[in-house]
């Protein structure tokens, strides 16, 4: 393999687990990166990739989605977060599914999670050398706006990447990287809509008109990124992995079988291209 690799991952909640199962596989096979740059769920999950711990993401989800103390409703109403941060971030990854944070922190790898600042509307790019240190990142950049209290971290307020930078292509361009792997978790030709009117955002972000503008714009920049994607694509310049079919999993998804199907889907979708990703890190 020649020249600085770097993968991409998008979030989408519990979608993520699709690319779980595509890194999962990378390990499997020995495909090996330089540098990541994540959002979201992409970060949350990605993250087992520099840790090196293959199908922790599947397991600890299919053993805790109907847990009450992990994602849902009840953390929403108890805590003001629909993912509990005493469960998620103390004890899974100190207990329950403990996260190898020693191997983490040796890993070569450069891992970038991508948060929103809520004062500047903007995206930052925080380069995580040491997880369990900067774990409170993790968490900003999953925390999914108006089900999610903002993380405060060095004075600033911080919530999901996604609202700023949904697929971080355009900084990867410009950090000149030689070869692109990108995986979403979209089949070929999503575009998003604009779910939340200004009002929305203004309901409950009126103090960071930053931020509410940011919300509004997300759909534009998601979809502006996704032309740009798939010019690159067209031209093999870059390789991307998206679900080869529509699976109709939630953000906050609850049945297991679900769960085990998209993350299927990302093995066999990465085993259907692992030629062709050989091929082109080794061109």
């Amino acid at each position: 393999m020649s020249g600085k690799i770097t993968l991409i991952l998008e979030g989408g909640g519990m979608r993520g687990l699709y690319s779980a199962g595509i890194l999962d596989t990378f390990m499997k096979n020995n495909i090996n990166v330089d540098a990541i740059y994540a959002v979201s769920a992409g970060a949350l999950f990605g993250l087992n990739y520099k840790s090196r711990q293959i199908g922790r993401a599947l397991r600890y989800n299919l053993k805790y989605a109907n847990n009450k103390n992990y994602m849902g409703l009840h953390s929403l109403i108890t805590t003001g977060n629909i993912m509990n941060k005493e469960f998620c971030f103390n004890k899974l990854v100190y207990e329950l599914d403990k996260l190898d944070f020693e191997t983490y922190k040796k890993s070569p790898v450069d891992f970038y999670a991508v948060v929103t600042n809520l004062q500047t509307g903007k995206a930052e790019y925080i380069k995580i050398d040491d997880a369990e240190k900067d774990i409170e990142y993790f968490r900003a950049s999953g925390s999914m706006p108006f089900v999610s209290k903002p993380v405060e971290i060095n004075e600033n307020l911080y919530l999901d990447g996604g609202i700023s930078d949904p697929v971080p292509f355009r900084k990867v361009l410009e950090a000149k990287s030689d070869k692109i792997i990108v995986v979403l978790t979209r089949p070929l030709g999503y575009r998003k809509k604009n779910l939340h009117p200004r009002a929305f955002y203004k309901l409950f972000y009126k103090k960071f008109p930053n931020f509410v503008e940011a919300g509004c714009n997300r759909h534009k920049i998601y979809n502006e990124t996704m032309d740009l994607i798939e010019e690159y694509e067209k031209e093999n310049k870059i390789i991307v992995l998206r679900p080869s079919k529509l699976m109709n999993v939630k953000r906050v998804e609850k049945n297991t079988n679900k769960l085990q199907s998209i993350y299927d889907l990302g093995v066999s979708d990465c085993m259907n291209k692992l030629e062709r990703i050989r091929g082109y890190l080794e061109r």
